[in-house]
């Protein structure tokens, strides 16, 4: 038939709910949705009226997989507010707690979430029974980042040790030591992982994708930078504003987030990588030149090679850190309130987080703005979805389904952590 609605109730395993709906009509694609529906979390209204110092432990409940990115996010803005500026080993030590977050979040994608799409398997437990050393190896790799983020966040999950200014406690050095141990067997298990998924199977498909990410002058972008695209933007973070904006449509309960001249944007891996590849550590720009994979890349089912290579450089970056570390004399710059509206933005997993905050000279939050990667990235993917579909509007029923969740999982979203649909009905018209 030449008509027919692709139509998915339910993503299962994920952080929220959302389901797919694709109208195709006389062999053309006549409507993409990636629907939401899960209901708001109102975290930007259970800020206001709390004290400053309290954000970076509010914001670290919405996201158990990235929530150093939203304390940092939280953490910058307000340091914006107060012109505190945290360098030397502070500094070093936060970019060591974003490569643990970087490290745990990629590899449950690589090994987990992704890898089953290629490979034919329903999940990784079916995997799992095929190839159990590639699963081991996986979660070996995983548990060095969940390492870093306990040592210094205090916990793996929803962090406790991080503030404004610092950390409330910096552990002792011996700590650090052994886990740089533990550091180099990780990096080994990273070069094998870049190496084993730029072996498996990609469908051919390539978009005129607009990257956006930030890019430091020195280095590979973790917490600061401005904000640059391969189409022209080039910005400080307090003008992000001035060029994108969040509408509401009907179908989704999460916002988009588009440019205010109109047009979708790509966040994420593939965006620091096309963006930033020169500032990769030299180890991981050897690795991605020995499996010929070089900037650009705008085929998206390869993020999965891109997010090997980022898991790569932060056991690279980690090691670096704490073989130069020199532990501080106090954890943290004490830090008093002002009124001020402060801007920061970070690079989460999946891509720039945006955060905003108006405080009063009694430090009580009046306004805050967060805008998430996925706020970003949903435009893109139903964009990504339509061209897929069309493309490949001849494939049987399964693997064309098979194929568009794969499509979304590209994309790690957060909303969906583990994107797998329970329910497909096709309906002839």
């Amino acid at each position: 038939m030449n008509n027919k609605t692709i139509k998915v109730d339910y993503l299962a395993r994920v952080e929220g709910e959302g389901s797919l709906l694709v109208k195709i009509k006389e062999n053309k694609v006549k409507d993409v949705k990636f629907k939401i529906f899960e209901p708001p979390r109102f975290f930007e209204a259970f800020l206001r009226g709390r004290y400053f110092t309290e954000a970076p432990d509010i914001t670290a409940r919405i996201c158990g997989i990235c929530p150093i990115a939203y304390q940092m996010s939280s953490i910058h803005a307000m340091e914006n507010i107060l012109g505190l500026k945290i360098d030397g080993q502070l500094r070093e030590l936060r970019r060591l707690l974003y490569c643990g977050e970087w490290i745990k979040s990629h590899v449950l994608h690589i090994y987990l979430l992704h890898a089953p799409d290629f490979l034919g398997y329903e999940d990784a437990i079916q995997m799992a029974g095929d190839h159990p050393e590639v699963v081991k190896k996986g979660l070996e790799l995983k548990k060095i980042g969940n390492d870093i983020v306990n040592l210094l966040g205090g916990r793996e999950i929803h962090p406790i040790n991080v503030r404004l200014g610092g950390f409330y406690k910096i552990p002792a050095k011996f700590d650090f030591i052994m886990l740089a141990e533990k550091l180099k067997r990780s990096r080994d298990i990273a070069v094998e992982t870049v190496k084993w998924t730029a072996t498996l199977p990609f469908p051919e498909f390539e978009q005129d994708y607009e990257y956006v990410s930030l890019s430091h002058p020195n280095e590979y972008p973790f917490n600061e930078g401005r904000l640059i695209s391969n189409k022209g933007i080039d910005i400080d973070i307090n003008e992000y504003e001035d060029h994108f904006v969040e509408e509401h449509v009907q179908h989704s309960n999460a916002l988009h987030s588009i440019k205010r001249k109109g047009g979708n944007y790509f966040v994420g891996p593939l965006a620091r990588f096309n963006l930033n590849f020169e500032k990769l550590s030299e180890l991981t720009k050897q690795v991605a030149r020995d499996v010929n994979f070089i900037p650009p890349i705008n085929n998206p089912f390869k993020g999965i090679i891109v997010r090997a290579l980022e898991t790569l450089y932060a056991c690279d970056e980690a090691i670096r850190i704490i073989d130069q570390l020199e532990i501080p004399e106090k954890p943290f710059i004490e830090t008093e309130p002002k009124a001020g509206v402060g801007y920061s933005c970070t690079e989460a997993p999946r891509g720039i987080l945006f955060h905003r905050y108006r405080i009063d000279d009694d430090g009580i939050i009046q306004e805050a703005k967060i805008v998430p990667p996925t706020s970003q990235n949903q435009k893109q993917i139903e964009e990504d979805l339509f061209a897929f579909v069309e493309k490949n509007i001849k494939l049987p029923k399964d693997e064309l389904t098979w194929k568009c969740e794969q499509t979304i999982r590209n994309y790690d979203p957060c909303i969906s952590c583990a994107t797998h649909f329970l329910k497909l009905e096709i309906e002839h018209e």
